[in-house]
């Protein structure tokens, strides 16, 4: 079982762990659940939180967002267990990573609840 580094090196390898396994496969794994991702930002349909899971923004979003929210938390899951690190810090620091990278327009859930588009 890998070990985390120390404290000052834990968020430097955390976020080397999101770039070179998870972002890519979260963001462009499956080319269907991919256009539907990126179609639903677009339409603001749903947006990105700071925890590393999508909300939903409309009603009709919900069921999408939830099946994208599942793909995601096993990800955080596996990633979490072979780090000996909890589920819900992968998901912040994919957070973290994923806001550099998605498109302007993307609908953000800040820390208060309020949203901005990126």
């Amino acid at each position: 079982m890998l070990r985390m580094p120390s404290i000052p090196n834990r968020r430097k390898f955390l976020r080397g762990v999101i770039n070179t396994a998870l972002l890519p496969l979260l963001l462009y794994g499956l080319p269907a659940w991919a256009d539907n991702i990126e179609q639903l930002r677009a339409s603001g349909a749903i947006g990105e939180s700071l925890t590393g899971y999508v909300v939903a923004r409309q009603s009709s979003a919900k069921a999408a967002a939830d099946a994208i929210n599942a793909k995601r938390r096993a990800i955080y899951q596996q990633k979490a267990a072979e780090q000996g690190i909890s589920a819900d810090q992968v998901g912040k620091v994919y957070a973290i990573e994923l806001f550099k990278k998605i498109p302007a327009g993307t609908w953000i859930q800040k820390e208060n609840g309020q949203w901005i588009q990126k």
